[in-house]
């Protein structure tokens, strides 16, 4: 069983004439037993995972091996409720092993069809997801996830194609995508685990598939329920902004926002699949100012499950705004919101800044990555240490830094990948429950 709570911290005061209502929604996942109170308990549901490995040419050798020896592996780690499939990529999506209820004697066909790889041809990433697209759509009732994994860069088509097959896919499948070695391109990983809300990281080398494809299997694993999307409702003259995941990494779903079925004022975003997690959103409602002293509703918050054509609610809460002359109340930034604002500033900061540097402005990537060292250093410990191995800090408070010489790929490629990954707020202000006084 899975239940879910919905929290906003927030400040509700708006100075006279304002319209921006800022607000970070949480969201807590967690397993607990039937009739145990609180809201609705969700049934879980069984995974079904498609392995989508890289066998173009550029996979020969140690890393089409090593990618084989994980894969076994991972496919003898899953559960026997759980269904899976192979696809082979290269200038085509090939299925290697049909999707398949993971029963001892289907891993073992699987696996020695796996052991056929081999790698050659070019890459063409659409077809690889269009295969698995196709394999997961025979289990509808399933958590549908893709692990992709591949070692170059996507040359055998053009980037609109991929966008396309994106399309197609949003909504129906999740895909976390990792490039072994450094041949890869961050940005074209970046937007296929975006836009199928995924992560995204460097494997080093091919000796470190195996633990990665595992971390990332366990991960699945852990997933309970499907078709859980942010519903927001605004009053009458109100919009969405932005809606935006802030926690354990950044990821902009404005522009997924849908028109709910059953509600011409509300909108939803997807959330993907979860476990026993917490996330956190930034959600910003553009509101008609009101008079000083006037409160009002700007939104309300809920989380809704998909149950094919039915649907149920399983938290809310609201957001809420008064206007007010008080400069004292109207100037303070809620410490969640002001923490993610930085958060994202940060990822930002960090993907130009490197972006800069190899485009050879080196003037341009000194002062970017500085300033993401200011950041970094009072809110983000992991990003710091990756920002240490590019850049020599002179004086973090300043953001005084020079660009180190002789840096490693791999080194850029972690910090590139990992400039998403966000640290929770430690100190959020308090919960707005109730209308403000």
């Amino acid at each position: 069983m899975t239940r879910f709570t919905v929290q906003v911290s927030q400040n509700p005061y708006l100075a006279r004439d304002s319209n921006e209502v800022h607000a970070v929604v949480s969201i807590s996942a967690a397993a607990g037993e039937e009739g145990g109170g609180g809201n609705l308990p969700v049934i879980r549901g069984r995974l079904a995972e498609a392995f989508i490995v890289d066998t173009s040419g550029s996979m020969g050798g140690e890393k089409i091996h090593a990618a084989i020896e994980a894969l076994e592996k991972a496919i003898h780690l899953l559960h026997e409720d759980a269904m899976f499939c192979v696809i082979g990529g290269n200038d085509t999506g090939t299925v290697i092993a049909p999707l398949l209820p993971a029963t001892a004697a289907n891993k073992v066909t699987a696996c020695r069809e796996v052991r056929s790889l081999n790698a050659n041809g070019g890459t063409a990433m659409s077809t690889w997801l269009a295969a698995a697209a196709r394999e997961l759509r025979k289990a509808p009732a399933a958590i549908p996830h893709a692990l992709l994994l591949t070692d170059g860069r996507n040359e055998s088509e053009s980037e609109s194609t991929l966008i396309g097959v994106l399309r197609e896919c949003e909504g129906k499948f999740q895909c976390d995508a990792r490039g072994v070695g450094t041949d890869w391109i961050p940005e074209q990983l970046r937007l296929i685990s975006s836009k199928l809300l995924g992560t995204i990281d460097i494997i080093p080398g091919p000796a470190d598939i195996e633990k990665d494809f595992q971390a990332v299997l366990e991960s699945a694993l852990g997933k309970t329920v499907a078709d859980v999307s942010l519903r927001v409702w605004t009053p009458l003259g109100a919009t969405v902004e932005f809606c935006k995941l802030v926690y354990p990494q950044t990821a902009d779903l404005t522009d997924r926002a849908r028109p709910a079925a059953t509600n011409a004022q509300s909108v939803d975003f997807p959330t993907g699949a979860w476990g026993s997690e917490k996330r956190d959103y930034h959600l910003c409602i553009k509101v008609k100012p009101g008079a000083v002293g006037q409160k009002m509703c700007a939104g309300r918050v809920s989380l809704m499950l998909s149950r094919g054509t039915a649907e149920e609610k399983l938290s809310d809460a609201m957001v809420l705004a008064q206007w007010t002359d008080d400069e004292t109340q109207s100037a303070v930034i809620n410490a969640a919101v002001a923490h993610y604002t930085g958060q994202a500033e940060l990822a930002d900061t960090i993907q130009q800044g490197l972006s800069a540097r190899a485009a050879g402005n080196e003037q341009v990537a000194t002062r970017l990555l500085g300033r993401a060292v200011q950041i970094a250093a009072d809110t983000n410990p992991e990003t710091m240490k990756l920002l240490r191995k590019v850049v020599e800090i002179e004086d973090e408070k300043q953001g005084t830094v020079k660009l180190r010489k002789g840096v490693r790929a791999e080194d850029e490629f972690a910090l590139d990948t990992r400039s998403t990954k966000t640290v929770r707020v430690v100190k959020a202000a308090k919960v707005a429950e109730a209308e403000p006084a």
